[in-house]
């Protein structure tokens, strides 16, 4: 059923299976207007908001056009936070997977010369924020004569951040008669500038922006004096009690201050901030995807990049000082045609920061009282009881796509002259394995990853427990993650 919605696209059997694993049962709106036009190869200027589906709208096409043998990478993705290209890497991964698509993202505050050598590697895709792709093409280190795609994801936020420069300088060292697809919630003048001014005749497309923020969400505002916020903010977690939530804080001393007070509590939750080192943010966004806690309290960080489909409430502690930060937050909610809802806490102080919202949103957001003590009493036990419990994550798409999937690790690599191809020819012949059942492999000087797929990856390895490779005894183990 699951890939009937997409047959019209004719995509091959490997992304339809990873699509149907990813639950992507029909187009959304962006994917049905950039799908056939980015497989048509031609250039785009998308405008559509957070929440739409848009990295599968160019993720799909991009994975479906890439040539597998070619080692170079074919596409370039630039995103305007580190969290964002993780996050899409992450989806090219899944809708690839079993294309045995390799993507990379590659981003500051993580060590060159780690990502200098994954470059090395066989990589169709690279994600990036454009300052560290900047850096490898300058170092060279990023070859770029077989780019034949460009997206620029979130244009306007580049913007924001003073990436302009950067992309310009991007753009003009990639080879003439690539692809170019440019995705923007909004389409201030200079994106407007930029696309005219290195795309050939883009053909434009609009994604009503009303229908993503009302339809699947329900928004609430609760007035509230600065002092009772913190009890405020426990009463409504307690009659909410959703699934999972994200409170929304606009600096990381507030975001400190309500993660110390609901951990005495006793809440689930963890913290998200840009004070935290980065390998600490990416543990923290990867839990709370596993659902190892409820609760995520974060600045607007966190607002662009999280994709989990079943945060079911989220809570702005503090009114966002810009109107689109009001869309971003919201739309971690109500996800992937899920129902979410959204509630405000504005003091008195927040009311040009409310006009501003409601004028960009087109709406008034509904006013609701405060929850009475009689409500929070009745909903305590159901409370606790949520709270005491780990949170099912029913819509894992990663954990779906590689349930079958295991990767293992071999103690030798290029040092020992080994090659892809040996890896292949030797597995392949163990009983009950096919090459169609290996799938990425990464060489590294001392050490390779293989992944197996359909269930095979126990018994290839056993086997390879007595098997050599090229002549060459490995040790092998499953990798760990």
């Amino acid at each position: 059923m699951s890939e009937q919605s997409f047959d019209k696209y004719q995509l091959s059997e490997e992304i339809n299976r990873a699509l149907s694993l990813m639950k992507y049962e029909k187009p959304t709106e962006v994917q049905e207007k950039v799908i056939p036009l980015a497989m048509n190869k031609e250039d785009l200027v998308v405008k559509s908001q957070t929440g739409s589906g848009k990295t599968a709208a160019f993720g799909i096409p991009i994975c479906e056009m890439m040539h597998w043998e070619e080692r170079k990478p074919q596409a370039l993705i630039l995103t305007p936070t580190r969290e964002l290209a993780a996050q899409v890497r992450e989806d090219i991964a899944n809708i690839g997977r079993f294309k045995r698509i390799k993507a990379i993202a590659v981003y500051g505050k993580e060590p060159f010369a780690k990502q200098k050598e994954e470059m090395k590697q066989r990589n169709h895709v690279v994600v990036g924020t454009p300052g560290r792709v900047l850096d490898h093409i300058e170092r060279e280190t990023l070859a770029l004569e077989k780019i034949k795609y460009l997206v620029i994801d979130e244009a306007d936020e580049m913007l924001n951040m003073g990436f302009i420069n950067d992309m310009e300088a991007i753009i003009k060292a990639l080879p003439a008669g690539r692809v170019t697809m440019v995705f923007s919630a909004t389409l201030p003048k200079d994106v407007e500038n930029l696309c005219h001014k290195y795309m050939e005749n883009p053909r434009h497309i609009e994604v009503a922006s009303s229908g993503i923020t009302t339809a699947s969400i329900e928004h609430h505002l609760i007035e509230v004096n600065p002092k009772e916020k913190l009890t405020l903010l426990k009463d409504i977690s307690v009659v909410e009690n959703p699934d999972s939530c994200i409170v929304f804080c606009n600096t990381k001393e507030n975001v400190d201050a309500v993660f110390s007070e609901l951990e005495r509590a006793n809440f689930s939750c963890e913290k998200l901030h840009g004070g935290l080192e980065q390998e600490d943010r990416f543990s923290v966004m990867d839990g709370f995807k596993r659902g190892n806690f409820r609760y995520l309290i974060a600045t607007d960080v966190a607002a662009r990049g999280i994709d989990v489909d079943n945060v079911t409430l989220v809570i702005n502690y503090d009114v966002p000082m810009e109107k689109e930060g009001y869309v971003h937050r919201t739309g971690r909610t109500g996800r992937s045609g899920h129902k979410g809802k959204a509630i405000t806490l504005a003091t008195p102080n927040d009311g040009k920061y409310l006009k501003g919202i409601e004028k960009y949103i087109g709406f008034s957001i509904p006013v609701m009282e405060a929850p009475l003590k009689e409500e929070v009493s009745r909903g305590k036990a159901a409370f606790e009881e949520k709270m005491s419990g780990r949170r099912v994550v029913r819509n894992n798409k990663t954990a779906r796509v590689n349930k079958d999937i295991m990767k293992l690790h071999f103690s030798g690599g290029k040092k020992k002259k080994l090659r892809p191809v040996d890896f292949v020819g030797t597995i392949a012949n163990i009983p009950g394995v096919t090459a169609e059942d290996i799938g990425i492999i990464t060489i590294q000087d001392a050490l390779t990853y293989v992944d197996i797929h359909n269930g095979k990856g126990s018994l290839v390895l056993e086997a390879m427990q007595h098997t050599t490779i090229k002549g060459k005894k490995l040790k092998v183990s499953a990798a760990r993650k």
